[in-house]
């Protein structure tokens, strides 16, 4: 059975995935909704979906060829069809925020910041702009989008007036 979404306040949407597709049409609907540049926060634990959803919304801006997870390599870059490039980063191996200076982070044109661990790179990064919970329940998932900018608030609006949102 799936839940409609619920909008839990202003900088809160929540609701509920079905299965992996409906992860990746959660990930297709951020891809549709997001500002011109953000910073998109992915939380969950080991086979909560953040990977199936990363490669559903990367998919949705257009990346060719093969979308890999960034556990060993730290970061791994990819350009978007409509200019500029997506970087998808899992900190969770770096040890102190320091490291981030090593990967090269302030090259580019980044229009698409996804990033796992954010907390390890407390100070280096700059702000997020939408967090995505992603938690293991029964056979499906539970999610959360948590604002914390204007973009981000923007962004929430966005999804919920395109009324796309999966449960």
């Amino acid at each position: 059975m799936t839940t409609a979404p619920a909008a839990t306040d202003a900088t809160t949407l929540q609701g509920w995935l079905e299965d992996s597709a409906a992860t990746e049409q959660l990930g297709q609907s951020l891809a549709r909704t997001r500002p011109a540049q953000a910073m998109l926060e992915l939380q969950g634990d080991l086979g909560a979906g953040k990977s199936t959803l990363a490669r559903a919304l990367l998919r949705a801006l257009g990346v060719q060829g093969a979308i890999r997870s960034p556990t060993y390599t730290l970061v791994e870059r990819y350009p978007l069809e409509a200019g500029g490039e997506a970087w998808h980063l899992d900190l969770y191996r770096i040890g102190h925020a320091a490291e981030l200076d090593f990967l090269g982070l302030d090259e580019g044109d980044v229009r698409l910041w996804l990033v796992e661990w954010p907390e390890r790179g407390a100070g280096a990064l700059p702000p997020m702009d939408l967090r995505l919970e992603l938690a293991v329940d029964g056979l499906g998932r539970r999610y959360a989008l948590v604002a914390h900018s204007a973009a981000g608030r923007q962004w929430l609006a966005r999804l919920a007036a395109a009324n796309e949102l999966p449960g």
